[in-house]
């Protein structure tokens, strides 16, 4: 696997007496991955060039390209320059009129119709129950396992959990966006069903997120940021338990208590 972060020798200067000093440290790679889908189209996507056939896979369940790791028919992976070609099964309706979530890390720029977007996306099931406990455990562990960030300070994470609060499946990356594709793909890869599971977010919620954890099947969502408007209005219609502000004794709950609190814990 290439290297994630490079070394820089950038000049640390103090605010205070504008002394300078040479401060050796890593910054996290960014780089191209091109995703080229045969008989549908390529989508460059900025990222750090790691685990890309997880962020390959992540990215097409979101757009709804794919159900499951079974529908790609054949799977090419190149470095130089990062490069994953994929067939799926049915190019022709993956051809079709589609609404792009995100085609790079710049957000939202790659969709259409918003509108159509959220009506599309599917409605969560209602199978998971947790104890509000395991989110701040959840969100210490992915703190805990964040290596690039403690290099580098400069990636977001996004791990998927358990009913029982284990990280099942985790992703590092420059992207928001990307972590959460490439810690989706990881399950697709694993063959890990995602059902029954939830996602714990370092940075904001925005519709984008909650939309690619919607099509991955996700119960919760939290993050120690804030939620959107529209990622709690979403959240709200597709049965999606959505929680901001996640600390070690507290986090704020917007959208279907009910997975953390029983009826008769719910004020009135």
């Amino acid at each position: 696997m290439a290297e994630p972060t490079r070394r820089v020798d950038p000049l640390r200067v103090s605010t205070q007496g504008g002394l300078p000093t040479r401060d050796h440290c890593h910054v996290v790679l960014e780089d191209v991955l091109t995703i080229k889908v045969e008989g549908v189209g390529a989508f460059a996507i900025m990222c750090t060039p790691t685990d890309t056939v997880a962020l390959a896979l992540g990215f097409l369940l979101a757009e709804d390209m794919i159900a499951s790791a079974k529908d790609i028919v054949q799977l090419t992976q190149r470095t130089d320059p990062h490069v994953v070609v994929i067939r799926v099964n049915d190019p022709e309706r993956v051809a079709g009129e589609r609404n792009l979530i995100v085609t790079s890390s710049c957000g939202m720029c790659g969709s259409r119709k918003i509108t159509s977007l959220i009506e599309g996306l599917r409605h969560a099931k209602d199978t998971m129950r947790v104890s509000p406990m395991v989110l701040g455990a959840v969100a210490q562990q992915m703190r805990d396992r964040q290596s690039l960030f403690a290099r580098t300070g400069g990636t977001h994470a996004a791990a998927i959990f358990s009913a029982d609060g284990k990280i099942v499946a985790m992703g590092e990356d420059l992207g928001r966006h990307n972590a959460l594709d490439k810690a989706v793909g990881k399950c697709l890869l694993e063959d890990r069903a995602l059902q029954g599971c939830g996602v714990m977010l370092s940075g904001r919620i925005s519709l984008e997120m909650l939309a690619k954890a919607a099509q991955a099947g996700l119960e919760i969502v939290a993050a120690v940021s804030a939620p959107t408007s529209l990622a709690i209005d979403v959240a709200e219609r597709r049965n999606i338990t959505l929680c901001g502000f996640v600390r070690a004794d507290r986090a704020t709950v917007y959208t279907h208590p009910h997975r953390l609190l029983g009826p008769d814990q719910l004020p009135h």
